[in-house]
């Protein structure tokens, strides 16, 4: 059996490093009795557990009643045991530094709320049922996804269970009965429904939940879930657009739901709760679309709890958040779980506006009516157009108006939506779609075009056609402007993010209970929704991961994810390096782009993998403040599929970084050759430049050596790629470098 979570932390510099004390620990305060209490996460050493107590449990609440600072003892909200050695509870400031001297605590910090960040998607990314990564893992078959999120909708025909085998019986979960939920909901798709809301309830004493049990009241669970392992739909489509057979990436992989997050709020306590359990359900892959900003990686809850699902063998896939395009934006910056970027598809839900002279303009739109506007007076001028008066749009009787861009498009869409005019097109170029009224956006070439023509015919008049789904759009991938970028300030030390993954106008199933679209003022439901974020992007990488677990069970953590970094794909559908839409759509940086985007099949048969194991993080992290002791040679860095070296903005000309990596073959024998493409600034070169692989499962080491030739620019803009390929041109292995 792999070490458990406390064998392998205890006493080593992890619990100091990941766990330590924050100074200054935060708290929503929470009235009990006559003392002022809130919900604290403390971490205790197991071993110290006195032998007159028959369990753990005991000894917490043991802890708990000889710190009480009035007459009713602290509440404890949970007792953890998988994730981590611990427990939450309502405490005051005066029982809390009582408890800091109970014989056996670690560290403690405040609870805190986190952030909650297809029918095509599978084509876009090459997976074929006859061939490559879905044939060999059998489309995931029996592989065991938790998703922590706001819980699911189990009559949804993506949970549908027809064809499916008995229950794995290794699966130690439960469907958790609660309010319009109950135990005959899962089948044998969906094997597992639990949830999670002491946290919450802690802090919001009097506060009613509006559905305490698993059911999804916010689609957001139920969308990433059939994002990530839904099972095939027919006839599905969002009011017409996209439409097809809907699949999630790993569409016979079993699901199980850990919902922890609630409208009314989400909570540290109640993650780790979710995460604890489900570790011990015996889940293969955690997938979690959400994150704690800035927050220290030894107070990182999702950091905590994937360490312990990493010791397990559970892989872990969290987003990077959607602050971007800003630098330092990202959360779950975490050296041991996989940190998914969104870019976008080579699709478009599109209207097609023809004009008065034949000429045809695609814009985006998601108007979900069966519209035609054919043959309307087009209206634009400096006053009208400035969209700004639902009076004077009304009176342009029925025609189509132009909406320049004036900085605020979503004004402009309300109130063209006040108004009655027949339709509006907006010139913009942000990717807005979602209308209540005939609406399309149109970027800045088509707006050359439509310009023209409307100033130099007198009369002009255009036909809109709504509901066109348009394929093979160019270029794709494109980072999103909203993806968060790195470097990560929870733990600089890796590049991060480690991927790019379709995350923009992904259609995946939704509740019925929550509108979808609205059309004038009438609310529309629809089984599917079409959302955007970093969010959609995990599920996906969450199932590739899925998929190469089942064509791989041998494989750790760190070898899955090195097989989906290096064989990423670093160049678009025009064979050009992906572009950045935060960044002018300028060429991206692996700040934003990672190793560039998943591509399930190349990492089928990676040739190499970086591999590690839970003593490489615990080296790798023993150098982050604060830590309580000195840990003896820890690691210049850790063996990661990627590179980051900071001089900062002092560096010197000469002044050098090395990097130590070791490649393990998980592919054929035969020799590897390196090459080097350069990053500004600096001089990379990589000792020995070849690598002679005999047999499976042969480990060599390299070095890398970056030196400094002129000034870096901080920006992300310096950075190259270690591309490591075999001389039969079977395996190419690559590793982006980023230099700040």
């Amino acid at each position: 059996m792999a070490l458990t979570v406390h064998a392998l932390l205890l006493g080593t510099c992890l619990v100091f490093a990941i766990l330590r004390l924050s100074a200054a620990a935060a708290a929503a305060a929470a009235a009990v009795s006559a003392v002022s209490r809130s919900t604290y996460i403390v971490h205790m050493d197991k071993s110290a557990m006195p032998a007159t107590f028959s369990n753990h449990r005991e000894w917490y609440a043991a802890a708990l009643a000889s710190v009480k600072a009035s007459a009713d003892a602290p509440s404890l909200v949970y007792a953890y045991d998988d994730a981590f050695h611990g427990f939450s509870a309502l405490l005051s400031e005066d029982e809390l530094r009582s408890l800091r001297r109970f014989p056996g605590f670690v560290s403690s910090y405040a609870d805190r709320q986190a952030t909650l960040d297809t029918t095509y998607t599978y084509r876009f990314l090459s997976l074929d049922p006859s061939s490559g990564l879905w044939s060999a893992s059998k489309l995931g078959e029996d592989v065991i996804v938790g998703m922590i999120d706001t819980g699911i909708w189990p009559e949804s025909r993506s949970f549908n269970d027809a064809g499916y085998s008995e229950v794995p019986k290794r699966w130690k979960g439960k469907c958790e009965p609660g309010r319009a939920f109950n135990s005959s909901l899962c089948n044998r798709k969906l094997i597992g429904a639990q949830f999670f809301n002491k946290g919450l309830v802690a802090a919001n004493r009097g506060k009613v939940l509006s559905m305490n049990s698993t059911r999804d009241t916010e689609g957001h669970g139920t969308h990433t879930s059939s994002t990530a392992a839904g099972n095939f739909v027919p006839d599905a489509s969002f009011y017409g657009y996209a439409p097809g057979i809907a699949r999630g990436i790993a569409p016979r992989a079993r699901v199980a739901m850990y919902k922890t997050f609630w409208e009314e709020g989400q909570y540290a306590s109640d993650v780790l709760a979710g995460m604890d359990r489900a570790i011990a359900d015996g889940v293969d892959v955690i997938s979690i679309s959400m994150g704690f900003d800035g927050v220290p990686l030894y107070e990182d809850p999702v950091a905590i709890a994937s360490f312990a699902a990493m010791e397990r063998g559970v892989f872990v896939s969290s987003s990077a958040g959607n602050y971007g395009p800003k630098l330092t934006s990202l959360h779950n910056g975490i050296p041991w779980q996989l940190t998914v970027a969104a870019g976008t598809v080579d699709r478009q839900f599109s209207a097609v506006v023809t004009l008065g002279n034949g000429r045809t303009l695609t814009g985006l739109s998601l108007y979900p009516e069966n519209a035609w506007i054919q043959n309307r007076s087009l209206v634009y001028n400096r006053t009208i157009s400035a969209c700004n008066s639902a009076a004077d749009l009304s009176a342009l009787d029925g025609a189509v108006v132009v909406c320049h861009d004036t900085g605020s498009l979503f004004d402009q869409v309300e109130v063209v939506g006040q108004s009655t005019v027949g339709g509006a097109i907006f010139l913009t170029n942000e990717s807005y779609f979602r209308f209540s009224f005939p609406g399309v956006v149109i970027g800045p070439k088509a707006t050359v075009k439509l310009l023209k023509y409307v100033r130099t015919v007198s009369h002009p008049t255009a036909s809109v056609q709504f509901k066109q789904t348009v394929l093979g759009t160019k270029p794709a991938p494109v980072v999103t402007d909203y993806s968060s970028r790195g470097p990560s300030a929870s733990y600089p030390g890796v590049l991060k993010p480690d991927i790019l993954a379709p995350g923009d106008s992904i259609l995946a199933s939704w509740i019925p209970t929550l509108p979808t679209s609205v059309i004038g003022n009438t609310p529309l439901a629809s089984e599917f929704m079409v959302i955007s974020g970093t969010s959609m992007a995990c599920p996906h990488a969450s199932g590739v991961a899925v998929l190469l677990k089942a064509a791989h069970p041998e494989w750790s953590v760190a070898a899955v994810r090195s097989a989906m970094m290096t064989t990423a794909a670093f160049v678009d559908n025009t064979g050009q390096s992906i572009r950045d839409a935060g960044n002018g759509y300028a060429f991206a940086s692996p700040l934003a782009v990672g190793a560039g985007h998943v591509n399930p099949n190349g990492a089928l048969n990676p040739g190499l993998v970086y591999d590690a194991v839970p003593r490489d993080y615990i080296a790798a992290i023993a150098r982050l403040p604060p830590s309580a002791v000195d840990c003896s040679k820890p690691s210049a860095d850790l063996n990661y599929p990627s590179f980051i070296a900071i001089f900062g903005p002092k560096a010197t000309r000469g002044a050098a970084q090395q990097f130590s990596r070791t490649l393990t073959n998980v592919g054929t024998p035969g020799n590897y050759s390196v090459a080097v493409a350069p990053a500004k600034g600096v001089n990379i070169a990589v000792w020995p430049q070849t690598l002679e692989f005999r047999e499976t499962l042969q480990q060599l080491s390299y070095k890398v050596t970056v030196t400094v030739k002129s000034p870096i620019s901080g920006t992300g803009e310096n950075y190259g790629a270690i591309i490591w390929f075999d001389t039969s041109g079977k395996y190419t292995v690559r590793s982006p470098i980023v230099v700040l």
